[in-house]
């Protein structure tokens, strides 16, 4: 969530800045803007989309070459213009309402004693105009500001509890900006020949613009200047560059353009067969190597674990829940799954011969971040993540990595990135089985023959939406829904009543469907509609008897039926058959008809499906 772009240059940077903005829209965001120095401070903010903002900015004289952007996810106080970034310290003083600004800055993350800071800072004078936690920290700059602002970044982010990642300038010293990061995301873009330099939460923030790219460490807190910049660790010590490479990024615009799709999700979701078939490309056995991070060995981490212990949030978490089942019941390994950002606050029992597996989208998940570190306290060293982004802080803290391919995913609800990770998952599975003697080589050719078919299984799932759009048209005038699954594919359920509820409005429950006689029976009436997950495994008999009492209670099923389950369509149950029973990667094919369902639902219902309400892309606060 929230985007930063930040520049200093010779040129006018003011359409970087925005072209930056547009290219983070995909993080979620409710108000946006942009402030250069032009002689003072000045900047525009908007509360509408960044196309909004542009022209704004183009509609006057509004340039300059040193300047910050910001997309803004509300934490503190509404999404409003006076609460939208960049902030600019008032005061001291009484007429501190009039006077420019002396410092510009834009933030991401959340600081936690702000509350404390702003009692102080009113008692000096300064002036509060919005409810934002942001705000507290440019007047905190600017009442420690003695001539140099490198200086009073570094005194103030010393005085901040929480996560940040800022970027701040003065009106008094044209062409340098500051940036500082703990906890959240930021990077250094390398200009031409070195003379201009930027900052952004995001290398796809810069593409087109510099591929040379800086990862910031925790603490750190970088000065830039035209020609120049240089950066301190968080002991306030010079870092030298070899501490700092500067990596060649291919962050491709083109991987954010629509095409022929009417929205990004529905790009996405049909991207999957891409995908997938990318994400395990040049997978010819399951090998400890798949796994190997920059400076460790898979294989003697592997050798040294007992069980698994996997932490992630939302769409992930039920990547997590699928693999549970397909580790102990094919691995053989215990393997317990927690929500990240529950697993710190609570008293566990640390087992350090567990392999700690993080899932992430973006690698920059704040409370999965936070809990791969709390779990790292506790002496469980081994660590392995699956994420999208290989420059991520996830895998730079993870001993090892497992890169998925799914691309660039711009829509909030996530799809493709889903179904790459149980891909990644469904490796591990099968690498720590082989690993335990459980997998034959007859085995073995079975998964990877059945892997390798996965693409062309998706596209004969992809076919399938005409048949889900006429589910939607039902869908679109319901408020309530009930989704039931068994076994491996009630964590599908799971992901489908929230892809439903994400981007419809719809409110959607999942269950267990054996659970539905327990408390779930009562709300089933003919205005509820009941979609259930049927492939054809051990459990179909069970699941068959369930679906019998919600017809009992003239509930009305949806039903996604391998096509030799005999389960026909009739007054009150509508079946859409799947071309095939995939076994064990039956969830990746599964989910999709369930993704399919939530975006036409909610396309007939008129919602903003790539940017639904309240939620953001990357979630990098708590």
């Amino acid at each position: 969530m929230c985007g930063i772009v930040g520049a200093v240059s010779t040129r006018n940077i003011v359409p970087i800045l925005v072209q930056g903005l547009q290219r983070l829209e995909y993080r979620g965001y409710d108000s946006c803007g942009v402030a250069v120095h032009a002689g003072g401070l000045k900047r525009a903010r908007s509360t509408s989309r960044v196309a909004e903002l542009a022209e704004q900015v183009g509609a006057g004289a509004f340039e300059g070459t040193t300047g910050i952007a910001h997309t803004r996810w509300a934490t503190h106080g509404a999404p409003t213009v006076h609460n939208a970034h960049p902030h600019f310290s008032h005061g001291p003083g009484a007429d501190a309402a009039e006077r420019p600004g002396r410092v510009a800055l834009v933030h991401n993350g959340i600081i936690e004693n702000h509350d404390a800071l702003r009692a102080m800072l009113s008692a000096r004078g300064y002036l509060f105009q919005s409810q934002t936690d942001t705000e507290v920290i440019a007047h905190l700059v600017d009442s420690l500001y003695d001539g140099d602002v490198f200086e009073a970044v570094k005194a103030a982010v010393g005085q901040l509890h929480g996560a940040y990642a800022i970027a701040v300038f003065c009106k008094d010293e044209p062409h340098r900006l500051i940036g500082a990061r703990a906890g959240s995301p930021l990077i250094l873009g390398i200009g031409k020949n070195g003379q201009e330099h930027f900052l952004a939460s995001d290398a796809m923030a810069l593409a087109g613009v510099t591929d040379q790219i800086v990862y910031l460490d925790e603490g750190d807190v970088v000065d830039i200047q035209i020609g120049k910049y240089w950066l301190v660790d968080k002991a306030h010590k010079s870092v030298a560059p070899a501490q700092r490479p500067v990596r060649t990024v291919l962050a491709h615009s083109g991987a954010a353009e629509l095409g022929p799709y009417r929205h990004y999700m529905q790009k996405e979701i049909f991207e999957q067969p891409r995908a997938i078939g990318d994400t395990l490309e040049g997978v010819e056995g399951f090998v400890p190597e798949l796994f190997d991070g920059a400076m460790y060995s898979a294989h003697r981490v592997f050798q040294d674990i007992d069980s698994v212990l996997i932490l992630a949030c939302g769409t992930s978490y039920y990547s997590g829940c699928t693999a549970k089942y397909w580790l102990e019941s094919i691995a053989g390994i215990p393997t317990q799954v927690e929500v990240a950002s529950e697993y710190r606050y609570r008293d566990s029992v640390p087992n350090p011969r567990s392999l700690v597996v993080t899932i992430t989208q973006s690698g920059e998940t704040a409370d999965t971040l936070a809990a791969l570190r709390h779990a790292q306290s506790l002496g469980m060293q081994h660590t392995l993540t699956i994420c999208n982004v290989a420059t991520s802080a996830m895998v730079r803290e993870c001993k090892l990595a497992y890169i998925t391919r799914a691309g660039i995913e711009i829509g909030v609800a996530s799809t493709k990135a889903f179904t790459a990770q149980l891909a990644g998952l469904f490796l591990l599975t099968l690498t720590l089985a082989k690993g335990r003697g459980r997998l034959s080589q007859a085995q073995e050719d079975e998964h990877l023959k059945a892997m390798r078919h996965l693409p062309t299984a998706l596209q004969a799932v992809l076919a399938l939406e005409p048949q889900v759009i006429a589910w939607a048209e039902d869908f679109a005038k319901m408020e309530n829904a009930l989704f039931l699954g068994r076994g491996l594919h009630y964590p599908i359920a799971l992901e489908g009543a929230l892809k439903l509820k994400e981007i419809s409005y719809i409110h959607a429950e999942a269950y267990p469907a054996g659970e539905l006689k327990h408390g779930p029976l009562a709300l089933v009436t003919s205005a509820m509609p009941v979609v259930t997950v049927a492939p054809n495994d051990a459990l179909l008999e069970k699941l068959k008897s369930n679906m019998h009492e919600v017809r009992a209670r003239s509930g009305v099923l949806y039903v996604l039926a391998d096509a030799d389950t005999c389960i026909e369509s009739g007054e009150g149950v509508h079946v859409i058959r799947m071309p095939e029973h995939y076994g064990a990667l039956s969830p990746l094919l599964h989910v999709v008809p369930l993704q399919l369902l939530a975006y036409h639902t909610a396309c007939a219902r008129g919602t903003d499906v790539d940017k639904p309400r309240n939620l953001a892309k990357s979630v990098t606060v708590e």
